[in-house]
């Protein structure tokens, strides 16, 4: 238990809950419908339960908080935990006491004993977390594409079913998604719940009786191979999530969406701002928007290091890194690979500063995962090495933008 200035940090219970929904409708001015009210606090009461909810409280007052919920990430292929982070407020007259920083700190240093190596956020500003470490992982696209635009593509074996939302094909189909997409979340029990709870378009159908819908495309084997989460409403057709394993089950789930031309005039959608919607489309004037999404943020950058999934079995070099929140992070890592075979040791001094790259702790996590390349972030300045050592980045690290369609 933490104090300050006469307030303590510790654990939200369950019987607080209601203040914690009371801070996150103040913070953020929501403007929330009873129907929607009710859903928001059943969601988060859940999430709760699994979760670490960490406040600060003047008397029994809670004026400042933070969840973690515990995820899973496809980082090329490897599955690390991750600390999803939400919930975070607290009351201007609270304000610049650095509450928000100890309870960050608090909550990155559970999320290193729990072996949760990274986290994500969705955030609320790009600024203030960067400050705090997380950085830039994922874009999203939002579209528009007109009925006059919907495609038709004749040569589709498989079919179309509509299904019930929590069918366990939609779930294997994903599954099989995630374990081949770098950067997704391999969803358990609470990202499935979020995904039912907590959607792109619910400010549209928040006080309506339209319901998510789910269709499943089959091959001509009978095994599912795509998914649509949508909704028909005021003659449009609006997807949640557009989720395939091959390129049939993509034409496959757009004949469906062109099957609904006599009843909307636009389909509104949203995906990864990696998918090329546009591109893949015979009419590609539409209306899109590319956007940052979710950050990223290394928890601990030794064990993180341990299981990063390097593109070359031999080589040397070493990071040296500075995180401003945490000072288990700071220092130099040498990061030596012998067939395959890597090892990852702290070291002091500049004795190695011919092959060592310098660099922050978000430039880190947007470097490893892809988001941006070392050689545009030298580029940029947001890391320092000799042309040598930026080229053996180039060479080492993986090949692939993260994909991230999730919301918590």
């Amino acid at each position: 238990m933490n104090q300050r200035k006469g307030l303590v940090m510790r654990e939200i219970r369950m019987n607080e809950m209601a203040q914690s929904i009371d801070l996150l409708n103040y913070v953020f001015q929501m403007s929330m419908s009873m129907k929607k009210d009710r859903r928001f606090v059943s969601e988060k009461s859940r999430q709760f339960n699994v979760g670490h909810a960490l406040g600060w409280f003047d008397g029994n007052q809670l004026v400042s908080q933070i969840l973690s919920l515990p995820f899973q990430v496809n980082v090329y292929g490897v599955s690390y935990e991750m600390g999803g982070i939400t919930a975070i407020g607290t009351y201007p007259e609270y304000s610049k006491q650095g509450l928000i920083d100890s309870l960050i700190k608090k909550t990155l240093t559970v999320m290193r004993e729990e072996g949760r190596y990274i986290s994500y956020l969705f955030p609320f500003s790009i600024p203030y977390y960067r400050k705090k470490g997380w950085e830039i992982m994922s874009d999203i696209v939002e579209f528009q594409v007109k009925d006059t635009q919907f495609p038709h593509y004749t040569e589709v074996s498989g079919k179309i079913r509509r299904v019930d939302t929590r069918a366990e094909d939609l779930v294997n189909v994903y599954e099989k998604y995630a374990s081949r997409t770098h950067g997704a979340m391999i969803r358990n029990t609470i990202a499935w719940n979020e995904k039912f709870h907590e959607d792109f378009w619910e400010e549209k159908f928040v006080d309506s009786d339209v319901q998510l819908q789910a269709a499943v495309y089959y091959d001509e084997e009978d095994e599912p191979q795509g998914y649509l989460f949508y909704r028909v409403m005021e003659e449009n057709f609006y997807i949640d999530e557009i989720v395939y394993l091959q390129e049939e089950a993509r034409k496959g789930l757009w004949n469906f969406v062109s099957a609904h031309k006599s009843m909307v005039y636009n389909a509104y959608g949203k995906t990864a701002g990696n998918e090329p919607v546009a591109f893949l489309l015979e009419d590609s004037e539409i209306i899109q928007k590319v956007s940052p999404y979710f950050m990223a943020r290394i928890v601990d950058v030794e064990k993180f290091l341990e299981r990063y999934p390097f593109d070359e079995p031999n080589f040397h070099v070493c990071f040296k890194i500075t995180d401003r929140l945490v000072e288990w992070n700071n220092g130099t890592y040498e990061i030596t690979s012998e067939d395959w075979k890597v090892k990852i040791r702290k070291v002091e001094g500049d004795a190695l500063e011919n092959i060592t790259v310098q660099m922050s702790i978000q430039t880190l996590a947007t470097m490893l995962l892809g988001y941006k390349r070392p050689k545009y972030l030298e580029k940029i300045e947001r890391l320092k090495g000799t042309s040598e050592t930026i080229a053996i980045l180039e060479d080492i690290l993986p090949i692939g933008v993260p994909t991230f369609i999730d919301y918590f």
